[in-house]
């Protein structure tokens, strides 16, 4: 049985562990403790005489737990776990969805019009499944109106309410205003009313 180094991942005692392994005659150990395909212990054994098991069954000898003493080794179809391991990653980056930021810039003074535009810009993003970060740039004295921005701010989440919620209300930073909206799920639902908790707290 040919000799093989790999970094692999495996599952022991539940836990999932991710590192560099030795397979077969890379398995430095004299003596190792011997795990079969099924869970079962086999006790403690010389490498050679655990690699001859796992040739007679035609599997591999992976050293799963090298810091032990001795080192657990288990005896598995390395090339069926590798194959299994690869389409469970794949399943797992299929169910990743990607969520990205995007920003909508106003000034404290925009008008109706361009509000209505900024707020379908919004529902689109959030639509989509992206979060929003809201942003009132003020400009020289502008900043002693930043109530006017907060209304605004609210006035936009409180319009996208059936679809988002706030994720992070209205926080002067600066000399703008920011205000994160995310998609409403489940986990958004939890972030909103976990900041509607700390804003109750804080009063």
């Amino acid at each position: 049985m040919p000799s093989v180094f790999c970094v692999i991942l495996i599952y022991w005692r539940g836990d999932t562990i991710s590192k560099e392994l030795r397979v077969n005659g890379d398995i430095r150990a004299r003596e190792v403790r011997v795990v079969d395909a099924n869970g079962d212990q086999l006790g403690i054994m010389s490498a050679r005489e655990a690699l001859g098991i796992a040739g007679e069954r035609g599997l591999d000898l992976v050293e799963v737990a090298p810091n032990a003493k001795p080192p657990v080794c288990r005896i598995m179809d390395y090339g069926k776990h590798r194959y299994e391991q690869s389409k469970r990653d794949k399943a797992a980056k299929k169910k990743q969805k990607v969520v990205n930021v995007k920003e909508i810039r106003m000034s404290p003074k925009i008008d109706d019009h361009d509000f209505d535009v900024k707020l379908r810009a919004a529902e689109r993003f959030i639509k989509s499944g992206d979060k929003v970060k809201v942003s009132v740039r003020f400009r020289g004295r502008e900043i002693v109106h930043s109530d006017l921005a907060k209304d605004k701010l609210d006035d936009l989440a409180n319009q996208l309410k059936e679809i988002a919620v706030v994720e992070r209300p209205p926080k002067l930073e600066g000399r703008q205003m920011i205000a994160v909206l995310a998609p409403r799920t489940e986990t958004g639902q939890k972030a909103e009313t976990k900041q509607a908790e700390t804003v109750e707290a804080n009063n």
